[in-house]
């Protein structure tokens, strides 16, 4: 009996874990989508010229109030930064972002969100394990538009652009006041080991196959080197 026991509980170990990895596989997909809608939208789509001055990209797919409104985790998502050799984008670490006035911004509509971290001072806060959006680094809402980056003072100092998409309208959006945080879980599912996203960023770590479509999108739309 206590045999069968043990192999039932493997059994369902296994399962669970396999179950996250699907999970994170999906939500990989869901980003690849987000990405790739937001990057060629033409008129609908974050400057090029913002694009290409960007040090780290965030993506969080279909984000919902109902999240924070019951166990205050709002969204998660991955995050990639170019490589310091130049040649193209990073492994993607995870991150989860929660709370804040993001809730009733964009209220019970399933939300995508992009940030773009827009200079090294922000990449290397990005790689802490907690920050606040509007307290330890500056955010602001994105501009519209493939060529048109309305360069305000505001645009020009923020650390982090961020923008949301809700029902197929696309706009730059607030979070000041959000937490963003490593995703441990989604870490492990995705590489099998404990990593901190600067440990994933920094070291070179191969991009896992799951992965692969969604750095490939960065690499098509954004090609600037680093210096």
């Amino acid at each position: 009996m206590k045999k069968f026991l043990g192999m039932a509980i493997l059994v369902l170990l296994a399962a669970g874990s396999l179950f996250g990895q699907s999970e994170e596989q999906k939500r990989l997909t869901e980003a690849t989508d987000v990405l790739n809608i937001l990057l060629q939208g033409g008129d609908q789509a974050i400057p090029q010229e913002l694009l290409d001055k960007g040090e780290c990209v965030v993506v969080i797919p279909g984000m919902i109030k109902g999240a924070f409104i019951v166990g205050g985790q709002y969204g998660r998502g991955f995050v990639s930064c170019r490589k310091k050799s130049g040649q193209g984008w990073s492994a993607p670490g995870a991150v989860r972002l929660e709370g804040g006035s993001i809730g009733f911004q964009i209220g019970g509509q399933a939300t995508d969100i992009i940030l773009l971290v827009m200079n090294r001072k922000g990449a290397e806060k990005m790689m802490t394990s907690k920050f606040t959006l509007g307290g330890d680094v500056s955010v602001a809402a994105g501009p519209v538009g493939r060529t048109s980056t309305a360069e305000t003072d505001a645009l020009l100092r923020a650390e982090i652009l961020s923008w949301s998409r809700s029902r197929g309208v696309f706009a730059g959006i607030s979070l000041k006041g959000s937490t963003l945080r490593e995703d441990n879980t989604a870490i492990e599912a995705l590489y099998g080991k404990k990593y901190r996203n600067r440990d994933i960023v920094a070291s070179g770590l191969a991009v896992p196959d799951a992965a692969k479509p969604l750095i490939a999108a960065l690499n098509k739309y954004s090609s600037r080197k680093s210096k």
